[in-house]
């Protein structure tokens, strides 16, 4: 059950508020990666060009894509989940994202 929720907060947890055009924080995410931190826990997730992801050091994989100012993740437990990000953000930025599964600090590696 933990690990559902995982899965699901990780793959939801960029669910923020939308603002269009988002594609340099989005293309910052997925080219340095991000520290997701729920409940107190720190999850690095890796990007990969070819469209895959990795946390919680390979537990969780997936894939990844950017739909307009979305990130959309797909993982055999959640199946398909897309989040807004809040435009210009970079590496190092820190910045909170929420959805209905509640709320994360997303770091950009």
């Amino acid at each position: 059950m933990r690990s559902f929720f995982l899965v699901s907060a990780l793959a939801g947890a960029a669910a923020i508020l939308a603002t269009p055009a988002a594609a340099s924080t989005l293309t910052e995410v997925t080219t340095h990666g991000m520290v997701v931190t729920i409940a107190d826990m720190d999850i690095d997730v890796s990007f990969t060009p070819d469209g895959k992801f990795t946390a919680l050091n390979g537990a969780i994989t997936g894939t990844w894509r950017i739909d307009d100012d979305k990130l959309c993740t797909t993982t055999p437990e959640a199946g398909e989940n897309c989040s807004v990000y809040p435009k210009d953000k970079k590496s190092g930025d820190t910045f909170e994202v929420s959805n209905e599964q509640g709320s994360a600090k997303v770091h950009i590696k």
